[in-house]
């Protein structure tokens, strides 16, 4: 086993004992305070739980570079990236919620269906009690943009655990912990299906710290999401359309983002009825036929989900979600954040919210464009349907008016299981780092720091380097290049 292997998992342990005091952390009841150890939850205490979590992910960024340098050079394999991603999972399953607060809102949430209000039209604040005590500032007047059945997996659970938050959190992080083990199982078998490296779309889409932080660290119901998806693919593949058209679109009905497959999948399915020989006109009626049928099916499931769940249909009016939050992650805000500046030299009372929301109407519209244009290109065979799939999330992640982390989520998870080039396994390992490192406990990040945005690029070019180097380092590697043996 890898060195490696171990210092991920003595990293997932460092990060939930870190997680205690300087995650995202209760500000009522909890665990530490009935421990009588709330005093590390706040000042001197809280700064070395701090330093104990910063600790663990820096040890465990260094742990996934260390181990693709290994897979690169063949001293590891499929069993060995199996492992590290099943002990690198494990100690941080035992974390309390890291890097954000949402899991308190989707229990929140859940406990307003459940209490009779509809989180589409109110905010939480309209539900005082232990719930509401959890539930970021920045969100307890703002309606949801999650789908039925993420309201209907929230009431299930503060039904049944009533207003015990330790058990919520306890219970969403179980359902976490399947989703990210439904990506695990699927993952390697699609990249399978598709004549991929199963070791490689493990390490770099599923063992990669960007997903264990805020998949199973975070508790973000994306874990689910891409579990779903993930699944659905992988029957599609198989041949078997109507289970995974059924599969993703409940996965749509928890979040609107995994709809982005379904048009891919029409591909798949056309591609296996289309005939070289027939007339364009047959082939264009196997087109509509496989098209409308994708959309029965995926209508009738949302239908389902929307009535069986108890909630309204108010949830397609709230996709759009909100455009409260400013990162760098999202393409219109690096715009208006580069732009603002510059228009300042000319017009000191230039606006950085002109600015901004300019950007994010360009960005709507070159959403729009570069979908429709990803879904046209990559149309030929499977192979280009997932990669397409992949390429149709780049473009709506960075065009999108908010981007937060965990959405990459559905990108990476993809990336490995075809058969990308040199430059963007190495893109993917440079952002990788920077993402992983950017955010703190508590879940603000620190773009807007410039020491960092210096120290973490450095380090994410190292780590590229380390991994894919540009010019061999040994004899072996010079007759056997890298994109090949990994």
């Amino acid at each position: 086993m890898p060195r490696s292997v171990w210092l991920g998992l003595a990293a997932g342990i460092v990060i939930a004992l870190g997680s205690y005091g300087a995650g995202a952390t209760r500000n009522r009841g909890g665990v530490m305070r009935e421990l009588g150890l709330g005093h590390l939850m706040y000042g001197h205490g809280r700064s070395i739980m701090d330093a104990l979590l910063t600790a663990g992910i820096i040890a465990l960024v260094v742990a996934w570079v260390w181990f693709g340098r290994d897979l690169t050079r063949q001293h590891a394999g499929e069993a060995e990236t199996k492992r590290a991603t099943w002990l690198w999972a494990a100690g941080l399953a035992f974390a309390a919620p890291i890097l954000s607060r949402d899991v308190y809102s989707y229990l929140m949430q859940g406990a307003m269906l459940r209490d009779g209000f509809d989180p589409y039209t109110e905010g939480a604040a309209v539900n005082p009690g232990p719930y509401l005590y959890e539930v970021s500032h920045d969100w307890r007047n703002t309606t949801t943009p999650y789908g039925p059945l993420h309201l209907w997996i929230g009431e299930r659970i503060t039904t049944l655990v009533g207003d015990n938050v330790t058990l919520g959190i306890l219970a969403y992080k179980l359902l976490t912990l399947a989703g990210f083990a439904a990506i695990v199982w699927a993952v390697p078998r699609i990249a399978a299906e598709l004549g991929g490296n199963p070791a490689l779309a493990l390490w770099l889409g599923v063992a990669n710290p960007v997903m264990l932080l805020h998949m199973v660290g975070g508790m973000h119901n994306e874990a689910i999401m891409v579990g779903l998806v993930s699944v659905g693919l992988l029957a599609c593949l198989r041949n078997r359309f109507v289970l995974g058209i059924v599969v993703i679109s409940l996965a749509v009905s928890l979040k609107a983002t995994a709809a982005i497959a379904l048009p891919f999948v029409v591909w798949m399915a056309y591609n296996r009825r289309r005939s070289d020989t027939a007339t364009l006109a047959r082939n264009a009626v196997d087109f509509v036929l496989v098209g409308a049928v994708s959309v029965v099916l995926t209508m009738a499931v949302l239908w389902a989900v929307t009535v069986l769940s108890g909630s309204s249909f108010g949830w397609v009016a709230e996709i759009s979600g909100n455009s409260k939050v400013v990162n760098p992650l999202a393409g219109p805000t690096l715009v208006a954040d580069a732009f603002t500046p510059l228009a300042q030299l000319f017009d000191e009372h230039f606006r950085y919210n002109a600015a901004l929301a300019l950007a994010r109407r360009i960005g709507a519209v070159l959403m729009l464009v570069g979908l429709a244009l990803t879904w046209f290109i990559f149309r030929r065979n499977d192979r280009e349907a997932v990669a397409g799939i992949a390429c149709a999330y780049a473009v709506a992640f960075v065009a999108n008016a908010v981007t937060f982390p965990w959405y990459y989520a559905s990108l990476l998870s993809l990336l490995g299981t075809v058969s990308t080039p040199l430059w963007v396994r190495r893109a993917t390992v440079f952002f990788s780092v920077v993402v992983a490192l950017a955010f703190t406990g508590s879940g603000n990040h620190r773009f807007y720091d410039g020491w960092f945005i210096v120290v973490s690029f450095a380090a994410a070019w190292i780590a590229a380097e380390v991994v894919y180097p540009r010019a061999p380092t040994t004899p072996a590697e010079a007759r056997t290049p890298s994109p090949a043996l990994a």
